[in-house]
């Protein structure tokens, strides 16, 4: 589907920017179909074919979006690894994702694994300069809904990496689902997350359809993604909570003309009242949340034309084609107004987790729903009211953190007796994590500072606490096990 769809863009938008690297230059949708079809040739010439998979540990920028593209045109499978991982964490995605080649930047491959390394480039012509090869292009693929596309990662309840399988059959839903069967009306726009996540591994048929132009920023920031709206005169802004909330609390927002701006678009976590409100008004501009999770593909969301209450007391409502269902411990539908726990099915949720059947088995519902891990209820109106989650994970910043993971790595600090952590809400990053701390010696107890930097090789950055608290033992249940209902409330009072 990706590359019937970039070369039908490239006829239509031929030498019409598609995307901007970080460093200012543009490649076209004709650039992309033609540097794609030679990174293509010279990928089967090291051996990658048909049903291989190929794992990029890239940031965002032209290499990435156009090996994916390259993959795609091979009939292989493109397993997004986040950069921003550890050394560790990113060794544990690709021993889930059995790679025939690692491509990554510079000490990206670890050993062990058929790599290549390349730096960024400069310039369209240098791009994947040395991968590229002459020669016929590889021929258009038959059409199979079911051939898989892409493997984008998430991480199980006790953080172990899990793998939900995109085939050409939901990357068609979501594409239809976005923008129909239209060509063209893109505007100009960036992308702030890592194209490892959902959205881009998912939407980037739509986004070429759209003929629209994205600046690409490899690291985002507030004051440059304020800088690209003014400058770019863009319409609409689009990220996490968090990178929203770094936005509108820059020193100088009010400095910018942001008068471009028509549409806030909201995704990765749920928007606090206070951060909707804000930004409908200093933005000067409509809303619209989206919420899913990695293995849903897809969700419900509000609309621009909605209340303005309905993205500040609520998640939205199903998409079209999305059914939601909200289920007690038994599976079975909880009346209506009561909490269950959110599952969702259309035809965009996930084939399963790669090479994990019984991972699988549990991520679905007998009848093909599958579990988000949050809990909510249903008001009068349709609208999803999110209470928590049924599972210990939090959202930092849009992404996804495990108690459970982080506690193996603090606890072995020579200085913690036990460790607990829950999240706390936070008005910039949605939340937080808060240490609770049993120190071996009372007298000489670790300092948040040292906690940090004894995770900070073995955890990504934002999985590490932000908060430190020193407590004489960690609450219990009857069964002897963390309390962690009372540590969240803990977390949540102020210290």
């Amino acid at each position: 589907m990706l590359g019937a769809t970039i070369r039908e863009a490239a006829a239509r938008f031929d030498g019409s920017p598609a995307y901007v690297a970080p460093a200012g230059w543009p490649i076209s949708y004709a650039d992309l179909d033609r540097i794609s079809d030679e990174a293509a040739t010279g990928l089967a010439t090291r051996g990658l074919g048909f049903g291989d998979v190929a794992a990029l540990v890239l940031p965002p920028g032209p290499e990435y979006l156009v090996l994916y593209l390259a993959v795609a045109k091979l009939g292989g499978v493109t397993a997004g690894v986040n950069d921003r991982l550890t050394e560790g964490e990113r060794a544990d995605v690709l021993e889930r994702a059995t790679p025939a080649l690692v491509i990554g930047g510079p000490g990206a491959v670890p050993p062990g694994f058929d790599g290549i390394e390349l730096s960024p480039a400069s310039s369209t012509a240098e791009l994947l300069d040395g991968l590229r090869a002459g020669g016929d292009p590889p021929p258009s693929l038959p059409d199979d809904p079911d051939r898989p596309v892409a493997i984008v990662f998430t991480s199980g309840t006790t953080g172990a990496p899990k793998g939900a399988l995109y085939c050409n059959r939901q990357l068609a839903f979501i594409t239809a689902n976005d923008v129909g069967d239209s060509w063209g009306g893109g505007g100009r726009g960036f992308t702030g997350t890592s194209f490892a996540h959902l959205g881009f591994m998912t939407k980037l048929a739509g986004n070429l359809r759209r003929g629209g132009v994205n600046f690409i920023m490899t690291r985002w920031s507030a004051k440059g993604s304020l800088q690209l709206l003014e400058r770019e005169r863009m319409s609409t802004v689009a990220g996490v909570p968090a990178q929203i909330a770094l936005m509108l609390r820059q020193p100088d927002f009010d400095r910018y003309d942001l008068s471009s701006v028509q549409f806030i678009v909201v995704g990765g976590g749920p928007v606090t009242p206070g951060l909707a409100e804000e930004a409908r008004a200093r933005f000067g501009a409509k809303l619209a949340t989206r919420y899913s999770c990695t293995e849903a593909g897809i969700g419900l969301g509000t609309a621009f034309d909605d209340p303005d209450e309905d993205a500040i007391v609520s998640v939205g409502r199903p998409h079209a084609a999305v059914e939601l269902h909200l289920l007690d411990g038994d599976d079975q539908v909880v009346p209506a107004g009561d909490v269950g726990s959110v599952c969702l099915r259309s035809p965009a949720v996930m084939s399963g987790y790669w090479d994990d059947p019984e991972g699988t088995r549990g991520a679905f519902t007998a009848d093909g729903f599958v579990r988000t891990g949050d809990l909510g209820w249903v008001d009068d109106q349709s609208r999803l009211r999110l209470v928590g989650r049924s599972k210990e994970m939090y959202v930092r910043g849009g992404y996804n953190v495990y108690p459970v993971e982080v506690e193996a790595v603090l606890s072995t600090h020579p200085g913690i007796a036990a460790v607990a952590v829950a999240p706390r809400p936070d008005p910039v990053m949605g939340e937080i994590g808060v240490a609770f701390v049993v120190p071996r010696d009372p007298e000489r107890p670790p300092t948040l500072r040292a906690l940090r930097e004894h995770g900070v090789d073995r955890l990504a950055g934002f999985k590490l606490p932000e908060e430190l608290r020193l407590i004489d033992a960690l609450p219990l249940t009857a069964a002897e096990k963390v309390d962690r209902r009372v540590l969240a409330s803990r977390a949540a009072a102020p210290s």
